[in-house]
């Protein structure tokens, strides 16, 4: 089974490596959309997934990194590939910052908590903040990469791009499961008082856990700015929060379960466009089919599984 998942993953790989070959623009489009969210999925999982904790407002930190790098640039000139540092770094102290005093809470507390927070940075963004948000239009004209002078302007170099961070991604949590850290998150969410019994502190793995989790996603909002050269704030309100938990939960905390959520959710709709209305509708019935047939999720983790108070 080790050796059918590598091949698995080896095979995943080589296809989005090789499939802008025979892509035109719009698929292209599509394409880098589906590994920017994958990214943002994939983050989720660490908080909610691997952490166990009920994290409902993760757009925000998606949101915390496109604007990052979106003010940076246009506001203050600065090359769109220096940003990345930062759009990993704020959100990540901004994880920490709002995960410190939160992370005791369970189940509907922290959730109730947490959408707080995604509306909060919504209605700041859409205030025009500080005078540097934009307001309601957002914030457009953002530039593209530049390497010595050199514009990667094709949708082909933004899909590399983004699926460089994707790739990023999965190597962090390959190596996540293994760490000192993710045994240590494993162990909190299966039975947090007995790990807490045997020394571990709850506290510092659950900030880092949203510290990684806000870092990976701003590092997406990031290349999200750079795919439309523009940002604005219904791209990150709480609708799409709830989408990247959904992902998690219908997905089963697992690598192979949150790329096929991402697939239903952001790319098949795509493929039939005439019923790309209907994805709520279709989402909605295959979460409870899932909950009913599949409590575990569609393709659950092989170790652990997301806490029963969460699933209810």
């Amino acid at each position: 089974m080790k050796d059918l998942s590598r091949w698995g993953y080896f095979l995943f790989i080589l296809f989005i490596l090789v499939a802008p070959l025979g892509m035109d623009p719009r698929w292209m489009a599509i394409g880098t959309t589906f590994l920017v969210f994958s990214v943002v999925a994939l983050s989720e999982d660490i908080v909610l997934g691997k952490g166990g904790m009920f994290n409902m407002g993760h757009a925000m930190f998606f949101g915390l990194g496109a604007y990052t790098t979106a003010i940076l640039n246009v506001e203050f000139g600065m090359p769109v590939l220096y940003t990345l540092p930062l759009a990993i770094l704020i959100p990540a102290f901004f994880g920490i910052i709002l995960a410190g005093p939160i992370v005791h809470l369970r189940g509907d507390y922290l959730l109730v908590t947490t959408i707080g927070f995604n509306i909060v940075f919504v209605q700041a963004v859409q205030n025009n903040l500080f005078d540097l948000t934009g307001g309601p239009n957002g914030i457009f004209g953002i530039d593209v990469p530049r390497v010595f002078g050199f514009a990667f302007m094709s949708q082909t170099s933004i899909y590399y791009l983004a699926l460089g961070v994707l790739l990023l991604t999965l190597f962090i949590m390959r190596n996540l499961e293994n760490s000192k850290a993710g045994r240590a998150l494993h162990y909190l969410r299966e039975d947090h008082i007995a790990a807490q019994s045997i020394g571990i502190n709850a506290r510092l793995y659950r900030v880092f856990a949203f510290s990684l989790g806000a870092g990976i996603a701003g590092l997406a909002g990031a290349v999200y700015a750079i795919q439309f050269s523009a940002v604005s704030p219904e791209g990150f309100d709480f609708i799409q929060s709830v989408l990247f938990f959904s992902i998690v939960i219908v997905g089963g905390s697992s690598i192979p379960g949150v790329l096929l959520g991402v697939f239903v959710m952001f790319v098949l709709p795509e493929i039939f466009r005439e019923f790309a209305t209907w994805r709520y509708f279709v989402f909605g019935i295959a979460m409870i089919l899932t909950m009913i047939l599949r409590p575990r999720g569609i393709w659950p983790a092989k170790f652990g599984r997301i806490p029963d108070y969460i699933k209810g």
